[in-house]
């Protein structure tokens, strides 16, 4: 049995961008846009969305990377104080 999903899309304003590419990145966009049977200018779209989104996961992975040092470094001065009161000083 098909199931059929139809899903009406409004259409939204678009810009439009020039883009110069060398023959290298040219062939490139021809071939993925004759194998993945995608316009050439939705792959350039889904590249700088995956070229967003790569950034913003590369900086909340640096983020959570700092602030994990940061608690490792306060545990150990923490740790320090505990030993020192420890020791009735």
């Amino acid at each position: 049995m098909l199931k059929y999903c139809i899903t009406i899309l409004q259409k939204e304003a678009l810009m439009t961008a020039t883009v110069r590419l060398d023959n290298h990145l040219e062939k490139t966009l021809n071939a993925l846009s004759a194998s993945l049977h995608k316009k050439k200018s939705d792959i350039i779209r889904d590249a700088i969305s995956f070229y967003a989104h790569s950034i913003e996961r590369d900086k909340k992975k640096r983020i959570l990377h700092a602030i994990h040092k940061t608690k490792e470094a306060d545990k150990s001065v923490y740790n320090e104080m505990e030993g020192t009161l420890d020791d009735g000083i």
